[in-house]
């Protein structure tokens, strides 16, 4: 019992609150070894980069979030805890919130949550859009489109003042390429894959690969019914992201890109040390 308390005093002060007593210990040893292996590895699953997006979240939705807001909720991990945040918040203070989602993960996540379901039907105009990124530069340009929702995710950015992001700091870089390397997503109609990829390749160098599912045979399908083509590009392109994201999208059969150019507002990076980093 002592080495336990000296080891894990959290946890036997925990315990104590339950009404487990140091006989009920002895007695159930082996079960409370069970107990403290399944609390490591929780605290194994909730790790530096599952705290950093947590804390993250939470810092901009008790920001930013008012009374009588439309909120339009981005895709993607970090995602989440916003949610589970802005749930918590509509009950503890009776707040009047509409969700719109950018997916059909974030349509789930607000239902699955009771939170207000709405559209851009009845909601055109939104007061601020909460989303994650899979990699932010040192000008606020974002690529985004790791999970595949990058078209309807910027329709939904494009609705607001406020666009809000939301990342652990691995997505913190100086310039696009330095820590994310699976490329720029590239929504494409189907029938065009080929032909784009190979303008894409000619005009810009780099390689452009076509997204292959894992639980499915075949490629990705956005949930638009379109390809996803994911242009590993040059780090040393000498182009800025603007002329590249406005040149892409004249090839024909480009849909979207998931370059975000001068669309977010502010970044707010979780950091390892508990910190939130502002951008």
């Amino acid at each position: 019992m002592r080495i336990l308390s000296q080891r894990y005093p959290k946890v036997i002060l925990w315990l104590g609150q339950l009404n487990i007593t140091s006989k009920t210990l002895c007695t159930e040893y082996s079960n409370i070894n069970k107990l403290l292996y399944g609390i490591r590895n929780f605290c194994k699953i909730m790790g530096p980069l599952e705290t950093a997006k947590k804390i993250a979240a939470y810092q901009v939705v008790n920001e930013y979030v008012k009374d009588n807001t439309v909120v339009g909720i981005g895709s993607g991990s970090t995602v989440v805890y916003a949610v589970h945040r802005l749930a918590e918040r509509i009950q503890e203070e009776n707040l009047n919130v509409v969700c719109v989602p950018t997916s059909f993960q974030a349509r789930q996540l607000i239902v699955n949550n009771h939170l207000t379901l709405g559209d851009l039907d009845t909601s055109p105009q939104l007061d601020i859009v909460i989303d994650g990124a899979d990699e932010v530069d040192a000008d606020l340009t974002l690529i985004k489109g790791g999970g595949g929702c990058l078209l309807q995710e910027k329709i939904i950015a494009s609705c607001t003042n406020q666009f809000i992001i939301i990342a652990d700091y691995t997505k913190n870089s100086e310039r696009l390429g330095q820590q994310y390397k699976k490329g720029i997503p590239i929504e494409v109609i189907p029938m065009a894959y080929v032909p784009i990829k190979k303008k894409i390749e000619d005009k810009y160098d780099g390689v452009a690969k076509i997204r292959m599912a894992v639980a499915k045979a075949g490629p990705v399908v956005t949930d638009n019914g379109n390809f996803i083509l994911d242009w590993h590009f040059p780090f040393d392109i000498d182009k800025s992201w603007k002329t590249i994201s406005e040149e892409l999208k004249y090839i024909p059969g480009v849909v979207e890109t998931g370059l975000f150019v001068n669309m977010a507002n502010k970044a707010y990076f979780g950091m390892a040390d508990g910190s939130v980093k502002e951008l």
